[in-house]
């Protein structure tokens, strides 16, 4: 009854809920029918809408700010990197021009430097793993054709000076 009076998911919504995440396609009286991306069906009680936190990702506004890491190398020019990934964001049609996209220097790691390009969207309600996905291969693209490395852990060895012993046992 809640549901029904509160109103605080509707059919259409994307919600995740008990650790369901999925389009609303169906509310009854004592549950509601989820359906996920994978197109199954999961039918949730209602009481997990009162007595859980829910997630509605397009309840009144559906706009959702999506940042996703990008790390690259030490000594990369961060300027350009700033360019590259702006340029991304504002070549892919489902990024929206406002609020504007933002690039985020969020510090240095062990093997790279790290930053998030932070987005707004409207597909984070309708095709959030698609919507990932095609800006992060678009990202790799420009980054390998702007020349920009993307690092893998790496150590460096740094040897002693001094006496090393060494045996070998001719026994057997």
């Amino acid at each position: 009854l809640i549901i029904l009076a509160e109103r605080p998911i509707a059919v259409g919504d994307r919600v995740e809920v008990d650790g369901v995440v999925g389009r609303v396609e169906q509310i009854r009286l004592r549950s509601t029918i989820i359906v996920t991306n994978d197109n199954i069906s999961v039918i949730v009680p209602n009481a997990r809408f009162v007595e859980q936190s829910v997630i509605n990702w397009s309840h009144g506004d559906p706009r959702v700010r999506l940042n996703l890491a990008v790390g690259v190398a030490y000594g990369t020019d961060t300027e350009l990197l700033r360019r590259v990934l702006l340029e991304v964001a504002a070549g892919h049609p489902a990024v929206l021009a406002d609020p504007a996209p933002q690039v985020f220097f969020i510090g240095f790691g062990d093997s790279s430097l790290d930053f998030e390009l932070g987005v707004w969207t409207k597909e984070m309600a309708h095709r959030p793993k698609l919507f990932r996905s095609d800006l992060t291969f678009a990202i790799e693209r420009a980054l390998r054709a702007a020349g920009i490395e993307i690092p893998f852990p790496q150590r460096d060895l740094h040897v002693r000076s001094g006496r090393l012993d060494v045996r070998l046992d001719r026994s057997g």
